[in-house]
C-alpha cells in the first residue's frame, strides 16, 4: 500500500518535532544526520511545524555568533507527543528512516 503525500509530510513533522523534544536531534545538522534529509527540507519541514500549532522556537546561544544554538519545542499545540513516542516504530517505517 503506497502511502500518501498528506500523510508522509505529517509523519515527517511529527518525527522532526519528536527529535527535537526528546534531544536526540536539536539542529539543522543533526536532524539530517538522524533522518537522511536534505538541508532544504530540514529547514522547511522546521517552519512547517507552526501550521501544526508546534511552536518550535531557535534559541541562540550567549555570546556565540552565525546562529550558534538548537531548537526547542515550547507548546505541543493539540498534538500528543506520547502519542509519537508510542507509534515512534510506524512513523519511521512510513518515511523510511532507520
Amino acid at each position: 500500500m503506497e502511502t500518501s503525500k498528506t500523510k508522509t509530510s505529517f509523519y515527517r513533522r511529527l518525527y522532526v518535532a519528536w527529535l527535537i523534544d526528546s534531544g536526540a536531534a536539536t539542529s539543522v545538522p543533526a536532524i539530517m544526520e538522524a533522518t537522511g534529509m536534505p538541508r532544504r527540507t530540514a529547514q522547511d519541514t522546521l517552519l512547517a511545524l507552526g501550521e501544526l500549532d508546534i511552536d518550535c522556537h531557535f534559541e541562540q546561544q550567549s555570546g556565540e555568533r552565525n546562529n550558534a544554538g538548537h531548537y526547542v519545542i515550547r507548546d505541543w499545540g493539540a498534538i500528543d507527543k506520547h502519542w509519537i513516542a508510542a507509534n515512534l516504530h510506524q512513523i519511521k517505517a512510513v518515511l523510511n528512516y532507520p
